[in-house]
């Protein structure tokens, strides 16, 4: 997405153990360890830049699901999301290193699924990708894109690094 917006960058990984943060409200959770990881971060960060750092969980009904810890969570996350629409949550928060200005927020949007058969399931977990995400699905795989009802925001709000929000965001810092 960065590429697609014409920056060059860096990734570094945080390294923070984010289920030593935790907190009900979904919205609070994502903002403290997109903080978490820009507070992580700084340190490192040697030359001017704009360090852009970002979390991600679903909520659904009244359960936030961060990535499937093994595979009968997921199984239990995939059963499950033609019951309720899954609100992805992100937070992004935009730091300049120059000037220590920082900008934040919360971006989310709804998905709403089909029921999925069990060997589709099958197969996202054979393939392993899934618990590397939020919730436990890719949208943009195509075995599971078949099961998806409707999106109510944009891909890159459920993919992890809204375009339009992140872009105001490092707007934002840039300015003063």
């Amino acid at each position: 997405m960065l590429i697609e917006m014409g920056y060059q960058f860096e990734v570094m990984a945080a390294d923070i153990d984010e289920k030593a943060i935790r907190h009900d409200n979904p919205k609070e959770l994502v903002l403290a360890l997109a903080n978490a990881k820009a507070d992580a971060l700084l340190p490192r960060i040697s030359a001017p830049a704009i360090l852009i750092t970002a979390d991600q969980v679903v909520a659904w009904k009244d359960e936030i699901r961060e990535k499937p810890e093994n595979e009968e969570e997921a199984r239990r996350f995939l059963r499950t999301y033609h019951e309720a629409p899954a609100d992805i949550i992100n937070a992004t928060v935009v730091t300049n290193t120059a000037t220590g200005k920082r900008a934040f927020g919360i971006d989310s949007s709804l998905v709403y699924f089909k029921q999925i058969p069990k060997k589709v399931i099958d197969a996202l977990i054979a393939k392993g990708r899934i618990f590397s995400k939020a919730g436990g699905f890719e949208i943009v795989d195509p075995l599971f894109e078949p099961y998806l009802e409707k999106v109510e925001g944009t891909v890159d709000q459920v993919t992890g690094l809204p375009k339009e929000f992140t872009q105001r965001l490092i707007k934002e810092v840039q300015n003063g």
